[in-house]
This record gives C-alpha cells, sequence and structure tokens, in this order.
C-alpha cells in the first residue's frame, strides 16, 4: 500500500489528557510551542482531524506565520496546506471554520453510510473522498490521499483518530509534548482512546529526540513495525 508519511503530533498533560472531563481545550504549552506547531503544518502537504475535534475545538488549521505562509507560496504551493477531517457521517457544520479561514483545498472523507444531501452540500466547499462503507476505512484514505499529491501527512487529533490510525499501522512518527499541569477524570480524552491493545498487540515506540520546553518535554517517537 502507498501511503503519505504520517506524523502525530499532540499536546498532553502530564497523566495524558488532551482535554478536559467537559472536552473542552486547555492550554497545555506556551507560544514558543505553538511556532513549533506552525512550523509543522507549513512543512507538511496536509494537515487531519477528525469530526470530534472540529465539533469540540472549530479549528482552522490554517499556517499562522505570515513569514511561512510566503515562504510556501514561493515554492509554488498554497499558503495552507490541504486540510482533511475524517467524518464517517458528514456531521460537519457547512459553517466550520476550516472551510470559512486561509487559502487552500480542503479534504472531507466520509463513509458510503454518509447522507447524499449533506455530500452535494460539502461538495461546494470540499473534495470529497468516499472510503469504507459504515465508517470510514482509514487505510483505504490513506492511499486516497497518497494518489491526491499528499506525500507528508500531519495528524493533529484526537484520541479517537489518533487510535484509529496507530491501531491500523498508519503511522511513522509520534511528537508529544508533555505539559505541566494534570486534567484528571475518567471520561477526560486521552492522547489514544478507542478499543486499546491487549498485552501482546501492544504497540512500541522508539524514543529518538527529547526536548524540554517551556515547562514540559517534547518527545519524539519512531514507531516500530508490528510483527
Amino acid at each position: 500500500m502507498e501511503r503519505p508519511f504520517v506524523f502525530i503530533n499532540s499536546a498532553m498533560s502530564a497523566d495524558g489528557k488532551i482535554s478536559t472531563k467537559e472536552r473542552k481545550q486547555v492550554k497545555i504549552s506556551g507560544s514558543f510551542d505553538f511556532d513549533r506547531v506552525d512550523a509543522l503544518r507549513a512543512g507538511s502537504d496536509a494537515v487531519m482531524v477528525g469530526i470530534g475535534t472540529v465539533i469540540a475545538d472549530d479549528p482552522s488549521l490554517t499556517v499562522k506565520s505570515e513569514k511561512r505562509q510566503i515562504e510556501r507560496k514561493q515554492a509554488g504551493l498554497e499558503e495552507n496546506p490541504v486540510r482533511v477531517v475524517v467524518d464517517s457521517n458528514a456531521k460537519i457544520p457547512l459553517d466550520a471554520d476550516i472551510f470559512k479561514k486561509g487559502e487552500g483545498r480542503r479534504i472531507v472523507i466520509v463513509s458510503g453510510s454518509a447522507s447524499s444531501e449533506k455530500l452535494r452540500q460539502l461538495e461546494d466547499v470540499a473534495t470529497i473522498i468516499i472510503a469504507g462503507e459504515d465508517k470510514v476505512d482509514l487505510a483505504a484514505a490513506m492511499e486516497e490521499l497518497r494518489k491526491t499529491g499528499i506525500n507528508r501527512l500531519m495528524v493533529e487529533g484526537g484520541a479517537t483518530l489518533n487510535w484509529g490510525m496507530l491501531s491500523n499501522g498508519l503511522v511513522d512518527e509520534v511528537y508529544t509534548f508533555i505539559g505541566n499541569l494534570i486534567i484528571g477524570g475518567n471520561t477526560s480524552p486521552t492522547f489514544v482512546d478507542g478499543e486499546g491493545f491487549t498485552e501482546k498487540e501492544i504497540m512500541r515506540l522508539d524514543l529518538f529526540e527529547a526536548e524540554g520546553m517551556e515547562e514540559g518535554i517534547l518527545l519524539k517517537w519512531k514507531v516500530l513495525p508490528c510483527y
């Protein structure tokens, strides 16, 4: 299977939470890390999130630095990477910021169960990729993204999408900023939710970089192949 190089970038609390029990975004890192994330976006062909992140946080996923926007244009690119939403049932609001802010292509990946009427509406603002019957087949979706010229894909979550990508063996590297706060809560989203692995299935990582940053630490991991 040909697919893009895929990395997940996420910020989490010291106890592994990415938002509060109300599923509201909380500031975990500071301006230095925000700039690092902006540079990662600018250096990617596409940025992908799940529909849960769109509904909870309504991100624009744009490159914020004007300098980086100019550099992308000088390289013959649009000022923002392609923005991709995984949305099995096409629940994404038509007035989401991802459609309203910034230049660039948008892709919504849906399943065959999505409403045909909603898809007709979405076609005015995004390219539609159908992958899977009842829910998005992520492996098939990655192949389709590769066919559109996406070679480097940044995944910004949330927890359900992270699980889907990792459990299907579709991730090459993971970057996690761990901040100096405790969020707690047995319903607060973690970095990876989903079904979870059994002891025999547990995914292994290889730490290749660790850097103290602001009041936390940035860890970079390679995902080891499963045999």
